[in-house]
């Protein structure tokens, strides 16, 4: 695959192929292949996701819930 994106490349630099193969080296010293050390259940899981969820979704749905409000106050101008 490296070799294929390099010939695309074309007129390449054999400076710029060694920084492109240390590069690939780190890339692979950071990919672990065995498995976890410990298991996450599904209950724990689930229950990261849901906080996950709630922590994103809960200021869209109060700015949503306000959003009447907002209206209100950018019509009546700014308060003195």
């Amino acid at each position: 695959m490296v070799s294929g994106v390099l010939r695309m490349m074309g007129n390449v630099s054999v400076s710029t192929l060694t920084c492109t193969n240390k590069v690939l080296m780190e890339t692979r010293k950071m990919i672990y292949s065995k498995p976890p050390r410990n298991k996450i259940g599904a209950v724990q899981s689930l229950f990261v996701m849901s906080v996950f969820a709630v922590a994103m979704l809960t200021p869209a749905a109060w700015i949503l819930h306000h959003l009447p409000e907002y209206r209100l106050r950018s019509r009546q101008g700014p308060r003195t």
